[in-house]
């Protein structure tokens, strides 16, 4: 009995690494084009058309984000206005700091810490805590956040959100720069 025990928690364990090591890495996308420029993409007005999603699939939510970027040299400011579904609305300002070789980091009031990100090719990918409201209650919760520019003016972007390393929800975006 011990050993199968034992051999049962080796086979969950080398399962465990290897999905890990399978998670796509910026580096994957190095070769892709258009090649994204955050300081460029988040540079003046844009619209964003999202939802958001349950761990069971099911769509909750669905908004509109008004965003008005700029950049002064390294330091950039995303500023979203978001319209939900239900008629709320809220707001997200982000404070983006461009470091060496395609990495970033951010900050924002609703953001735990600073959020690290790193861009290779077309695509961005971007990890942070974030302060999420639901109902009466406040829930830290990790987003592992990708995007990918499709063309000059649409980017796509998926973000999953987790608690506790379990998935509960996920956020799709469309963005389109005039």
């Amino acid at each position: 009995m011990k050993f199968r025990l034992g051999l049962a928690t080796l086979m969950l364990a080398t399962a465990t690494v290897l999905i890990g090591c399978a998670a796509p890495q910026p580096a994957d996308y190095a070769a892709e084009r258009p090649v994204l420029s955050l300081q460029s993409y988040f540079n003046g007005r844009l619209q964003a058309h999202g939802m958001f999603q349950n761990r069971a699939g099911k769509v909750v939510k669905r908004f509109t984000v008004v965003m008005n970027c700029s950049w002064n040299g390294d330091e950039g400011v995303l500023d979203e206005a978001f319209t939900y579904s239900d008629g709320s609305t809220g707001r997200r300002v982000w404070k983006l700091q461009a470091l060496p070789d395609g990495r970033f980091t951010g900050t924002a009031d609703d953001v735990v810490g600073v959020a690290r990100g790193e861009q290779r090719g077309n695509a961005f990918h971007w990890t942070y805590t974030l302060r999420q409201p639901v109902d009466d209650n406040v829930y830290e919760v990790q987003m592992d956040d990708w995007m990918y520019l499709v063309d000059g003016k649409v980017m796509l972007n998926r973000a999953e959100m987790s608690k506790f390393g379990v998935r509960v929800g996920e956020v799709t975006l469309s963005f389109t720069k005039p």
